[in-house]
C-alpha cells in the first residue's frame, strides 16, 4: 500500500456535503484504508495500492462530484514527495504566523512560467518552485490588506487547477501519514 495526501480545492466546511464525514465516506468508498481528514479544508490522507497518481486524482474527482456535487480539483502527492519538501527545510528560520503565511500552492502540471513578484509591488515572496513535488514556496505578508494579489499571480501561470495550503497543513498531514 501507498500512503498519499489529496489536497482539494473548493472545500466550504459550512456545506453539509464537503464535512469530513462524507469526503472520508467517498474515499472508503473507493476502497482506500487509512482514510483521515485533516482540519477541515479538503485534506484527506489515505492508503491504496500503488497507483497512478492521474488515476487516482480522477477516481476521486469523479466520485466527489457524483457523490456529493463536489466540483473542484484534486491534487494528490505521495508520503515521499511530501517527506522530501520537508525534508528540504525550504522555509529555514521562519515562523509560519498570523502576519507572516508559509505556503505551498500544488500544481497539476509543470509552470508555462513561474511567476514574479516583484518586491515593493507584491507583498508575497517567492522561495522557490520544487518540481519534484510540483509546488510554489512562497511567504506571503499577510500585515498588508493587498496580500489578494496572490491567487491571481498564481492562477495567471498556471490556471485555476492549483490548490494552496500553509506549509503547517502540509507537515502536519505528512504526520498523520505517519514515517
Amino acid at each position: 500500500m501507498q500512503r498519499y495526501a489529496a489536497f482539494l480545492r473548493g472545500i466550504m466546511p459550512t456545506n453539509p456535503n464537503m464535512r469530513n464525514e462524507k469526503l472520508r465516506g467517498v474515499f472508503e468508498g473507493l476502497g482506500f484504508e487509512k482514510v483521515s481528514t485533516l482540519l477541515s479544508s479538503g485534506n484527506v490522507v489515505f492508503h491504496a495500492p500503488g497507483r497512478d497518481v492521474p488515476a487516482l486524482e480522477s477516481a476521486i474527482q469523479q466520485a466527489l462530484n457524483a457523490e456529493l456535487g463536489i466540483p473542484g480539483g484534486t491534487l494528490i502527492r505521495t508520503h515521499a514527495q511530501l517527506q522530501a519538501l520537508v525534508d528540504s527545510d525550504p522555509f529555514a528560520g521562519l515562523t509560519h504566523c498570523r502576519e507572516t503565511y508559509l505556503t505551498v500552492t500544488f500544481v497539476r502540471d509543470a509552470p508555462k512560467f513561474v511567476p514574479e513578484f516583484p518586491e515593493g509591488e507584491s507583498t508575497v515572496r517567492l522561495v522557490r518552485f520544487d518540481p519534484a513535488v510540483g509546488a510554489l514556496l512562497t511567504i506571503i505578508d499577510n500585515t498588508d490588506p493587498s496580500t489578494t494579489n496572490f491567487m491571481a499571480i498564481v492562477e495567471k501561470a498556471w490556471g485555476k487547477d492549483i490548490t494552496t495550503r500553509t506549509y503547517l497543513t502540509v507537515q502536519k498531514a505528512l504526520k498523520k501519514l505517519g514515517s
